[in-house]
């Protein structure tokens, strides 16, 4: 009893740490850690910033989405406002139209309107954006209609320095600029001068506003150029305006995706 005694005094300490451990490591693997991770939260909650719940979460996500379309909305509500205010500044009303359709290839060539026959859309109809002419219908459907840019690089219009009166015609440039070649050697012309469809054009009536005159190179041959800032911001259009074309070109026919080079305008 007493040999037992002086084991138990001298090994009893170990021995209840070491059953202490063994029942701590079966706890853990019964409970897959769910113990100690949650004593490891209860000790670790004061030293941590309570942060947001799965609930909150969620709310912020979806409120976050209802600013982002409202942005939108008021973005496009504040476009068309601008053009129905143009609109109603010109002697000929057209009728406002939605961009619903346009070729990452094909950007600065042609668009798709939500508009068509139904709405009294014809081949020809003249279409306008906030600032200057975007192009012609050539092509309608009964709900569409695709259009021609004049920054298409086949597009040729007929156009006039309207200070000046002096003649040319313009060829789009794939962008928001494009090229006037002169008729005359030594036009009049400046930069800042007012571009604007000529009456000898063919396809579209005189005195629409194209662009301003941004340079001019008095070098080329045969004649100068110059290069035209459009007043129609192309690149960004939501909606346009479609109005009908006093003097629609006869012998047009409606041109494929990428039209052939048409006679000069």
């Amino acid at each position: 009893m007493y040999v037992l005694r002086r084991w138990w005094g001298r090994n009893g300490l170990r021995l209840g740490l070491a059953l202490l451990a063994l029942s701590t490591a079966l706890l853990v693997r019964q409970t897959q850690g769910a113990f100690v991770l949650e004593l490891y939260r209860v000790i670790s909650a004061p030293f941590q910033s309570q942060g947001p719940t799965r609930a909150e979460i969620l709310d912020n996500a979806q409120v976050q989405e209802l600013q982002q379309r409202l942005i939108e909305l008021e973005s496009q509500n504040r476009s068309l406002q601008e053009l129905l205010n143009y609109n109603a500044a010109q002697p000929q009303k057209g009728i406002a139209a939605p961009i619903i359709g346009r070729s990452a290839d094909h950007w600065w060539q042609q668009v798709t309107l939500g508009r068509g026959k139904r709405d009294g859309v014809e081949v020809g109809s003249i279409v306008s954006g906030t600032g200057g002419l975007v192009g012609r219908v050539i092509q309608v459907t009964n709900n569409t209609s695709r259009v021609l840019l004049v920054s298409d690089p086949t597009s040729r219009i007929g156009v006039t320095i309207s200070r000046s009166r002096f003649m040319g015609y313009m060829r789009g440039q794939s962008g928001n600029r494009a090229v006037m070649e002169f008729f005359e050697k030594v036009p009049d012309v400046k930069p800042g001068d007012v571009v604007s469809t000529s009456s000898f054009s063919q396809l579209f009536p005189a005195g629409l506003p194209v662009g301003r005159i941004e340079s001019i190179d008095f070098s080329k041959s045969p004649a100068p150029e110059a290069i035209v800032e459009l007043s129609a911001p192309i690149s960004t259009l939501d909606w346009v305006l479609i109005a009908p074309n006093s003097k629609p070109a006869a012998t047009e026919t409606t041109p494929p995706l990428t039209p052939p080079e048409p006679t000069l305008p």
